[in-house]
């Protein structure tokens, strides 16, 4: 079954956390692929991906670039997936399918928006119920701390 973690937000925004979530997937050589709910987030963090310093730039691309299968990240509101990713990361309350082809998936929500907390607990449940490997992460002063 997919790995499947729960980042929960409480310290910074989706724009600050995802690029340190990326950066580490790339290092360890794996391609992501970023589904966001709605364009102005994939703005968002199309920009935020330009201006990471460490490493220099995380190469990323989106609808309407060629060469879409050699993009280490892919940003999306579709459910695409072009550059073979095994990585996905769901923002904006996204969901899966429910037996999804990749080897993680990366659920960020912000902690700070009720809504958003609960929709997160329905995917919980529902994932944990279609038996997957659950992992509920907790944004600290620096990092993460696995809750679960």
């Amino acid at each position: 079954m997919t790995q499947i973690g729960f980042y929960h937000l409480t310290r910074t925004s989706v724009e600050d956390a995802l690029p340190q979530l990326l950066s580490r997937t790339l290092a360890s050589g794996q391609k992501a692929v970023v589904w966001c709910a709605g364009k102005p987030l994939l703005d968002a963090v199309d920009k935020a991906l330009w201006k990471v310093s460490d490493p220099a730039w995380l190469p990323h691309g989106s609808e309407g670039i060629l060469c879409p299968d050699l993009q280490p990240i892919w940003l999306t509101l579709g459910e695409d997936v072009p550059n073979a990713a095994p990585f996905l990361f769901l923002l904006e309350s996204r969901t899966c399918p429910d037996n999804p082809p990749f080897e993680r998936v990366f659920d960020l929500f912000d902690g700070q928006d009720e809504a958003a907390v609960a929709a997160a607990r329905g995917r919980w449940t529902a994932m944990k119920a279609a038996g997957h490997d659950l992992a509920y992460w907790r944004q600290e002063d620096r990092g993460w701390k696995r809750a679960r």
